[in-house]
């Protein structure tokens, strides 16, 4: 049975076993503590289907719990011509000084950073950040968006490297280094979010959920689940989608049984 398959047939049978003691509850119409624990059962059974089902479809981008070297060792090896490879390439200048106008490893501004790590792969693009706004196709949202996209703000004053996980890599300003943040905008602050290059992540850790993500579903559903999301090409899981994994990942230790 594949993965996706094995997923699937778990919450059909959690479906099934909420329908019948459901129904054996509301006919004894018993308050007994025999009832109460069918009643928790049911809750729990409830909760990790209906969160499994909430997280496999999210498409936002955050919370794989990965840390920051574990989220950008993911792109190591990566092929040049994709976004992870670009991801690889611009991390490789983390802790370099913030120089407006610079371009190189002894110090670079944002749009620098960007065109230097894309020169690295084989990558030409223009200098500035407003130039920069214009290359590639656009994203619609933080939703679709993938490691290796352009995230730009303050009227293309700023440009980041999207991470996934809800990070970003960029040189913020004078006086910081190159670094790692969480993306706190919106897309409602966002300018414009550009695709220069397609991701290549497929297989990675990078943004997406590794079995690790999914600690709580044991060894072989968390394989089912990781399979299920990667099926669905999901770069990563927005806040709502991270609430619904947590909530997924308790409800299963509650349930009896596993995947």
């Amino acid at each position: 049975v594949s993965g996706v398959a094995a997923v699937q047939a778990r919450i059909g049978a959690i479906e099934a076993r909420i329908a019948q003691v459901t129904g054996a509850y509301s006919a004894s119409g018993a308050a007994d503590s025999s009832s109460a624990r069918a009643a928790q059962e049911v809750n729990s059974d409830a909760t990790f289907a209906a969160a499994l089902n909430s997280a496999m479809a999210a498409t936002g981008s955050s919370g794989s719990g990965l840390s920051t070297s574990q989220l950008l060792g993911s792109f190591a090896g990566a092929p040049a011509g994709t976004g992870a490879g670009f991801v690889a390439a611009a991390s490789k200048y983390l802790g370099v000084p913030y120089v407006w106008g610079g371009e190189s490893a002894s110090g670079m501004d944002c749009s620098g950073l960007v065109q230097r790590a894309f020169a690295d792969i084989g990558v030409s693009v223009p200098r500035t950040a407003r130039e920069q706004m214009r290359i590639g196709t656009e994203v619609a949202s933080l939703a679709q968006a993938q490691p290796g996209d352009l995230i730009v703000t303050r009227g293309g004053g700023h440009i980041a490297i999207y991470l996934g996980d809800n990070k970003i890599l960029h040189a913020p300003q004078p006086g910081e280094k190159v670094s790692v943040r969480e993306l706190f905008e919106t897309d409602k602050d966002i300018d414009t979010i550009r695709r220069v290059l397609p991701s290549g992540t497929s297989g990675s850790g990078a943004g997406a959920l590794g079995a690790a993500g999914l600690t709580g579903l044991g060894a072989a559903g968390g394989n089912a689940a990781t399979a299920a999301l990667a099926s669905l090409a999901v770069p990563g899981l927005g806040t709502s989608g991270a609430t619904a994994l947590d909530s997924a990942r308790l409800a299963l230790q509650l349930s009896t049984g596993g995947l």
